[in-house]
């Protein structure tokens, strides 16, 4: 009879399980319940212990505030600033760059005629200096010949 008893509590625990545990779930839902009001309790209890901290201290907030946005907002400006002295000196440079193109293109056909002119002059006194070498050397040989022969 023993044996038969276990098999039915056996057998009814199965049945449990197989639905779902209905047994323990007002026990889970009831426990949910709890943990859920005790959350919003330190929750509500935290929010009014920070409020009333805060609230006092609205003014000291907004004067750190508006400290910090006064210092954002000079060091913005300073930025501001760096940033328009190095556009004014980058367009200074490329001004500069664009007026020695300018005049390298412009003074270009000048400088190849002065070159040409100076290559001719060039050729010019290097003939002239040709002509002056074989003198000296004929009034060399001239006064060679007058010493040998004098």
């Amino acid at each position: 009879m023993r044996s038969r008893n276990l098999a039915v509590n056996f057998q009814r625990r199965r049945e449990r399980r197989s639905m779902g545990g209905i047994g323990s779930r007002p026990f889970f839902l009831v426990g949910l319940f709890l943990a859920m009001v005790l959350g919003f309790a330190v929750y509500f209890r935290l929010w009014s212990i920070d409020y009333s901290i805060s609230s006092g201290d609205t003014e000291l907030l907004r004067k750190e505030f508006d400290l910090a946005h006064r210092e954002a907002m000079d060091e913005s400006a300073e930025w501001r600033r760096m940033y328009d002295q190095e556009r004014v000196r980058a367009l200074n440079c490329e001004r500069e760059l664009t007026q020695m193109r300018q005049a390298k293109e412009e003074s270009s056909p000048d400088i190849n005629m002065k070159l040409a002119a100076l290559q001719k002059e060039n050729a010019a006194l290097l003939k002239k200096l040709e002509a002056l070498n074989n003198e000296i050397e004929a009034e060399k040989l001239r006064c060679r010949s007058r010493e040998l022969h004098g």
